[in-house]
């Protein structure tokens, strides 16, 4: 039976965040996010931590937790966790700190998660079959995993976004990012349970054939993204599919990958996760 995912979840005082963490069972990996909403990085880790955090599947009792924490307010929360610089990604378990990352380096934040959560963390569940009748929300950022309906969740927008553009450089680097926020990321014109063409609902139905667990990107909702990822990938068209923040290809690529290579993202598999054949 399919699950649902992880979810960031922001926390509002150090009352709350102390209470989170006393019911999680010690051996739940806490993911901690500091960050500042005036930082624009740290407009970028949300969505980088978003899409990773959906990649998991939620599980009673949890085997991983993400929490957001606005560090100025919850000040005395960041002293004890020495928050000199934000964003900053604190990984933890049984409340000793395991890893910290500081930036937005994706690649590093994924490293460290992966590592710590050893295949306990779940994320183990096909995909569930596509429901079509739904409408795709306005959410420009929404990010699914084996088993997740889609989450309601949307990134932060800074004010050169609100106005329609970011400086160029700015949005290579928010692209840079995003493409390597899940280890596998789907750009596609709406939602998995809710595509909104043809190619995206091909190419949603293969990765959940192949039982892949992916991150993915809206970008009818986000028209930035939409054109800036045509230059920055030198790939004018949707979907568009990246393995390790690297380009695979859209539709057809995947196909032909697929046809010549049977195992081909086997590595980021269901079965992978599971050291065996998945169940149907």
């Amino acid at each position: 039976m399919a699950g649902t995912p992880s979810s960031l979840t922001p926390i509002a005082s150090e009352q709350e965040f102390t209470q989170q963490l006393s019911q999680l069972p010690p051996s739940c990996l806490a993911v901690i996010y500091f960050h500042a909403p005036w930082a624009e990085p740290c407009k970028q880790m949300n969505t980088i931590l978003t899409a990773l955090a959906t990649t998991y599947e939620a599980t009673n009792p949890p085997r991983i937790a993400f929490f957001a924490l606005d560090a100025e307010e919850v000040a005395d929360v960041s002293e004890r966790y020495n928050v000199t610089q934000v964003p900053l990604v604190v990984v933890q378990k049984d409340g000793k700190t395991l890893e910290s990352v500081t930036g937005t380096d994706a690649s590093k934040v994924r490293s460290a998660v992966e590592r710590h959560a050893n295949g306990n963390a779940g994320g183990s569940s096909l995909p569930p079959a596509q429901n079509v009748s739904q409408q795709a929300n306005g959410n420009g950022l929404a990010k699914y995993a084996p088993g997740a309906s889609d989450p309601a969740t949307a990134p932060q927008h800074s004010s050169n976004e609100i106005n329609g553009e970011q400086p160029k450089e700015a949005l290579n680097q928010r692209l840079s990012e995003l493409v390597k926020a899940a280890p596998v990321m789907l750009f596609m014109k709406g939602t998995p349970s809710a595509p909104q063409c043809g190619f995206s609902r091909q190419t949603v139905s293969i990765l959940r054939e192949k039982g892949v667990r992916y991150g993915f990107f809206n970008i009818l909702a986000d028209d930035e993204v939409r054109q800036g990822l045509k230059e920055f990938s030198e790939w004018p068209t949707f979907p568009q599919v990246y393995v390790g923040g690297e380009l695979v290809g859209g539709l057809d690529i995947l196909k032909e990958e697929f046809e010549n290579d049977p195992e081909f993202l086997k590595d980021y598999s269901v079965q992978s996760k599971q050291g065996g054949p998945a169940a149907s």
